[in-house]
């Protein structure tokens, strides 16, 4: 058993856990303006956590490529309601997908138990307002920002670049005071990457899970998927399932989903089976 601890509630990371999308926002890519009142988030999350999510990750800010930026107001009102009205209802663990300082410090407040943070804390704020929360931190590799992220990405070596990259924030977190048991890696699946350096990085998981950290894997439904199937986003389903499949054989054990049930059911034979003596 390896457990983290999430706020209120722990889990056991040597076993595979789902992490249902909740985006608030009218932009995103897959199912932008979906989940945008209050009511509709409510219904998608109940739904997610009827199907097994063990995370519901609430995010108020786009960060599709060509995403355009938030104010800190409108992410505060976009996420922090949701947040509220989450963990008022449902016994689950919410992850705040941000960036920004003052809704890590807000989500926190209103019972957030991970920060996942598609800029690895590079925000200014961000690194000393996660270290307030003592909540662990998903830290993920983009190369630039949403707006220029893939135009031309270019690696010498993507997995050393990125798992460099990757330990680098580490040290950054552990210099101001934050465990590194609290720590989460996130490659970056579709964050200034060509289809090349995704499906590397994928087959590379166990590298990075040997760094030392538990590994979130986030790629469902995503612009990789559909190049190397060659398929529109509504019918990503089955290559989103391979991919995951992959990593978890490779040692992810975190995987940030749109369909929850098919992923939960997919993963739960596969930990059955990994474990039969």
């Amino acid at each position: 058993m390896s457990l983290m601890s999430f706020g209120d509630k722990s889990l056991d990371l040597s076993l595979p856990h789902i992490m249902g999308i909740l985006n608030i926002t009218p932009d995103s890519f897959s199912d932008g303006g979906a989940f945008n009142s209050l009511d509709t988030a409510l219904r998608q999350a109940e739904k997610m956590i009827h199907e097994g999510a063990s995370i519901i990750d609430v995010g108020g800010e786009s960060t599709r490529p060509g995403a355009v930026s938030v104010s800190v107001q409108q992410e505060l009102d976009r996420a922090l309601p949701v947040i509220e009205a989450i963990k008022k209802h449902f016994d689950i663990i919410v992850s705040v997908d941000t960036s920004t300082a003052d809704v890590i410090r807000n989500a926190a407040q209103l019972g957030a138990g991970l920060i996942n943070d598609v800029r690895a804390l590079e925000r200014e704020g961000a690194l000393q307002a996660a270290t307030q929360t003592n909540l662990p931190i998903c830290l993920m590799h983009m190369k630039g920002g949403p707006q220029t992220m893939q135009d031309q990405p270019d690696y010498a070596s993507v997995v050393t670049e990125v798992s460099g990259y990757l330990l680098e924030r580490v040290r950054a977190c552990e210099n101001v005071g934050i465990d590194s048991s609290r720590l989460i890696l996130d490659p970056g699946i579709g964050f200034g990457k060509t289809l090349a350096h995704n499906l590397s990085l994928l087959k590379h998981t166990e590298y990075f899970r040997k760094l030392g950290f538990e590994i979130l894997i986030g790629l469902s439904r995503k612009t990789m998927i559909g190049d190397a199937l060659n398929l529109p986003v509504e019918e990503r389903l089955y290559g989103t399932m391979g991919a995951n499949a992959s990593a978890y054989s490779k040692g992810a054990r975190i995987f940030r989903v749109h369909d929850v049930r098919p992923h939960v059911e997919m993963l739960a034979l596969m930990s059955r089976i990994e474990r039969e003596v």
